[in-house]
């Protein structure tokens, strides 16, 4: 054909292309949309963002036969993924910046359809050599250039802004689900999802910009239909008709051909982060796998898992190839046709040489409108694997998942009870004189404990009362349940039967609220059950646990003393700048919050005096975990403790790194500050901190319902020692 000038914009991209060519190509007008997605499909094995426990092994066979969602479940979960944002505190911003951005886009719309008139008259002009003609829509064009441009860039930006807006509601809302009722140690325990932090980060990331450009990119293509059908149509209406068959032909073909697409996607996002967590795992555990010389057994595993991903690519880009073959020759074979369409009415006078390109370029841009499937297959297969891989999460903590709702455990078997009764007074025999005043800590009414998917049972109606300064320690044999029995009382493990007690000075409203919900007569409001909900769901400050690893936060050596019980400044100061309220959550402290000198002094009581000196003072940050041994990391908690001043302390192993010396010095300081403790270990040396010992032997289900547990004070208990070693 004639050799012609194109000019085209893309709707949803802020260029222009303006090039001489003999063949005018179809614009790619969503390339952006597709590329985002392919570039961090292949840029995901290499991102370092951590990602949680891979799941089993009967887990990952039903993902690996996994069938892409329907149509109307893959609409369910977008919605219920998209809409909370557009009506939450935010929406009043989220909505306005929403509608700049359609009307930003409509104006582009009618840019371009401006454009495709300036042709018109630009290509007549040159093509009747009037050369005065052909200077002024010269000069139309660069006009419209400079009038145009802005508009573009400034959709795009609108765009970007609202993005990122988006994504940072949904991210504040996405953790407190996760954070809220212990969802995430759940999740973690039990193995209910693959990586959720990959899903916040990544996914959430990908859903937001991705929704949004397509979103766009379905308005901009219904408006640029409307405005183009008419003007193709009104030059040719059998042009029309041919291109709609073919465009509508050739969406069925593709979404036929490339079925396999979602579920592929889904696996490779699966498999590349359960490859990074292994990465991970090496990083943090690094010295472990030094001292076992375990090289080689962790390049295995981190080579099987790499291969599994990479075998999913393998099949992800032969599926592509496949579809690509199809989409390449659908798009250029259709180069010629609207040329050769309407050039007979050109060789017989009926219309201008400016006509043929109106038609090549409206041709152009209703072919793209109509071919959106086909073009963007891949990119909205990718994008379908994000919305099922959100929605599976949102399910999971909205805790409506039909798959996962067993595995969340549900059936709240065991009671944690905060309650606020008066403190229990001790009389001498004539009942007039009061002998001691004592105060009531921990409860356990009748208690059995189970593992999560009841499949043993740990411990066996379990009954006995803690109260200020009644010293526990809880021994037995490996596996007999003791740690199990600290997570039942820290509310991690539900699974069995029985109530668990707390009482505390910050529970009289929650059990005020408790006591309300039972009543028929005054049920509670609105407001009052969601307060309810949120006092049940948090752990008394006056209970406070120490694991046998103790956490360390990633922060400086102040966090690490101030968690989990305060914030620092500087993270409430960064919290509340910026524009955006959800972010800013100043939390609220039972204590006065610790100086200077009151950290240093806590310093020096658990014996870590120097080191200030040796990392530069309380802001220095570093990887605490690795930087500090064992010993010192339990030293660390032990500070954290003496600083928060609990009435109750859960104690895991929490000096099995100590010498003998330094855990006799801990156990007085905990217990000069008048701290109650309840202490989990097998040391003998431990007998001399407690006064009461909780011996538990592993349950023999022969026996029926036979107790595994006995309860004596240490006298009795060394009494009895001693008596079986004099025998």
């Amino acid at each position: 054909m004639a050799l012609s000038l194109l000019l085209s914009t893309s709707p949803s991209s802020s260029s222009f292309s303006f090039s001489i060519s003999c063949s005018p190509s179809i614009s790619s007008s969503y390339a952006p949309f597709h590329i985002s997605l392919r570039t961090r499909r292949k840029s995901s094995l290499s991102s370092t963002i951590r990602s949680s426990a891979a799941v089993s092994s009967p887990k990952q066979d039903k993902d690996e036969k996994r069938i892409g969602p329907d149509l109307p479940t893959l609409w369910r979960r977008f919605w219920k993924v998209a809409a909370p944002y557009w009506f939450s505190d935010d929406k009043t911003q989220a909505r306005l910046r929403l509608a700049s951005v359609f009307t930003l886009t409509l104006a582009t719309t009618g840019i371009s359809v401006g454009f495709n008139f300036l042709g018109r008259d630009f290509y007549n002009a040159l093509a009747n050599k009037d050369q005065e003609q052909f200077t002024k829509q010269l000069l139309y064009y660069l006009g419209a250039f400079a009038g145009g441009i802005p508009f573009f860039v400034l959709r795009d930006y609108a765009r970007e802004i609202l993005s990122l807006r988006w994504r940072s509601w949904m991210t504040s809302y996405y953790m407190d689900r996760y954070l809220k009722n212990r969802t995430f140690y759940r999740i973690q325990s039990q193995s209910i999802i693959d990586n959720p932090d990959q899903r916040i980060v990544d996914d959430l990331s990908s859903f937001t910009g991705t929704a949004l450009s397509f979103s766009l990119t379905l308005f901009n293509a219904a408006v640029d239909l409307i405005s183009f059908s008419n003007i193709l149509y009104g030059i040719y209406p059998p042009l029309f008709v041919v291109l709609l068959v073919y465009s509508l032909g050739g969406t069925a073909l593709s979404v036929v051909l490339g079925k396999d697409l979602v579920t592929l996607n889904f696996m490779q996002e699966k498999k590349e982060a359960d490859f990074r967590y292994g990465l991970v795992r090496v990083r943090e555990n690094a010295e472990s796998i030094a001292f076992y010389g375990g090289e080689g057994s962790e390049l295995q595993l981190l080579v099987e898992r790499f291969q599994r991903a990479f075998e999913n690519l393998t099949k992800l880009l032969i599926a592509s190839r496949n579809l690509e073959f199809f989409t390449s020759g659908y798009r250029y074979l259709i180069q010629i046709l609207p040329a050769a369409v309407v050039a007979p009415m050109y060789f017989s006078g009926k219309i201008e040489f400016g006509v043929i390109n109106q038609s090549v370029s409206a041709f152009n841009h209703i072919l793209s409108d109509f071919s959106l499937i086909v073009y963007q297959f891949q990119a909205i297969s990718a994008f379908s694997a994000v919305i099922e891989r959100l929605g599976e999460f949102d399910d999971i903590l909205d805790g409506n998942s039909s798959v996962d709702n067993s595995e969340l455990d549900n059936t709240k078997g065991i009671t944690i009870i905060c309650s606020n009764k008066p403190n229990q007074v001790c009389f001498q025999s004539n009942g007039s004189v009061p002998l001691d005043t004592f105060q009531h800590l921990l409860e356990i009414q009748n208690l059995t404990l189970e593992t999560p998917r009841k499949t043993d049972i740990l411990i066996k109606d379990l009954s006995l009362t803690i109260n200020d300064k009644d010293h526990l320690l809880v021994t037995g044999p490996s596996g007999c349940g003791k740690t199990s029995l600290l997570r039942a009382l820290a509310g991690l493990w539900s699974t069995g039967s029985g109530n668990i007690i707390f009482y505390g000075e910050d529970s009289a409203h929650s059990q005020q609220l408790v006591s309300s919900e039972a009543s028929s007569d005054d049920p509670l409001t609105a407001s009052e059950k969601i307060e309810l909900e949120k006092l049940k769901s948090k752990r008394s400050q006056d209970i406070f646990f120490l694991p046998q690893r103790p956490y360390m936060v990633l922060g400086t050596l102040r966090q690490q003393l101030l968690y989990p019980t305060w914030t620092d400044d500087s993270i409430i100061a960064a919290n509340t700048s910026g524009d955006l309220p959800y972010l800013r959550q100043v939390p609220t402290f039972k204590h006065q919050k610790p100086s200077v000198d009151d950290l240093i002094r806590v310093v020096e009581l658990v014996r870590l005096d120097d080191i200030l000196s040796r990392f530069n003072g309380f802001d220095s940050i570093h990887e605490w975990s690795s930087v500090l041994s064992l010993g010192e990391q339990q030293r660390l908690a032990f500070a954290r403790l003496l600083l928060a001043k609990p009435k109750l302390v859960l104690l895991d192993e929490s000096t099995s790194a100590l010498d003998e010396a330094n855990e006799a010095h801990l156990y007085r300081q905990i217990e000069a500050a008048g701290i109650t403790y309840v202490s989990v270990g097998h040391r003998r040396t431990l007998y001399n901190y407690h006064n009461r010992i909780l011996c538990i032997s592993k349950f023999d289900p022969s026996k029926g319902n036979e107790q595994n547990w006995h309860l004596e004070s240490m006298d009795e208990f060394s009494a009895n020692e001693q008596a079986k070693f004099a025998v």
